[in-house]
């Protein structure tokens, strides 16, 4: 898996993949990562890449010229979806990581002030995607929260690939609680059940705990996993 990142700020993008998990992806090849400096390709000695807006209005909006340069300057860009951060666009969700992980590589385009030039978007925008109902002032970290999400996805990525089967959202349920030692913290000893060594009560008292979750904090979830049930 590919990743480019077109951004103003690349150092934070830059630090992320040198730390942790991802750090081992990009060390053991599972990941390779690429970051465009947008300012790179701004065509004037200031290096400046935005604007005031056409009509008016608050704040200044990032050129086209420079974001165009920036995606053709990635060979073979037109192999690879090119995902935009926008608080219009769609709520990422562990689905689209997964069918996002099935694509030999990924652009992300993240943009700041007020936006991007609308032409840029058009020409090569494959999809927006957001993390929610807010606003922040860049596109940096959800991008870098996409590609985190994605890369779990990719073989070789996750020591255990069975992570991945009992992790929140799978079979729309939140993830059972985990303990681990001491076996008593401030009076409060570790369920007993997993103390048992007892395999399949572990495995039922898991799935309970997980529905319970489910039920309690996503409601919305639970009913999903209430109908697939059935």
């Amino acid at each position: 898996m590919k990743y480019y990142f077109l951004t103003l700020f690349p150092e934070i993008i830059s630090v992320y993949f040198h730390e942790s998990m991802m750090g081992r992806a990009v060390e053991n090849k599972c990941i390779e990562v690429q970051v465009i400096d947008i300012r790179d390709f701004s065509g004037n000695k200031h290096h400046r890449v935005d604007d005031y807006p056409y009509g008016g209005g608050a704040g200044m909006v990032m050129a086209a010229p420079p974001v165009i340069r920036a995606i053709q300057s990635i060979p073979n860009y037109q192999e690879y979806p090119v995902i935009f951060l926008s608080p219009g666009g769609k709520t990422f969700s562990s689905d689209d990581s997964k069918k996002l992980s099935l694509e030999k590589g990924l652009v992300f385009l993240c943009g700041h002030y007020e936006g991007i030039d609308q032409r840029a978007i058009d020409r090569f925008v494959t999809a927006e995607y957001s993390l929610g109902d807010f606003v922040l002032t860049g596109g940096e970290l959800p991008a870098l929260a996409m590609a985190d999400a994605i890369a779990r996805q990719v073989p070789g990525v996750l020591g255990n690939a069975g992570s991945l089967e009992e992790e929140s959202f799978e079979n729309n349920l939140l993830e059972y609680p985990q303990y681990t030692r001491p076996e008593v913290v401030d009076n409060i000893k570790v369920p007993e059940v997993l103390l048992s060594g007892h395999h399949a009560n572990i495995k039922k008292w898991r799935r309970q705990q997980a529905e319970k979750k489910t039920a309690e904090k996503r409601p919305d979830l639970y009913e999903k996993y209430l109908e697939k049930k059935q």
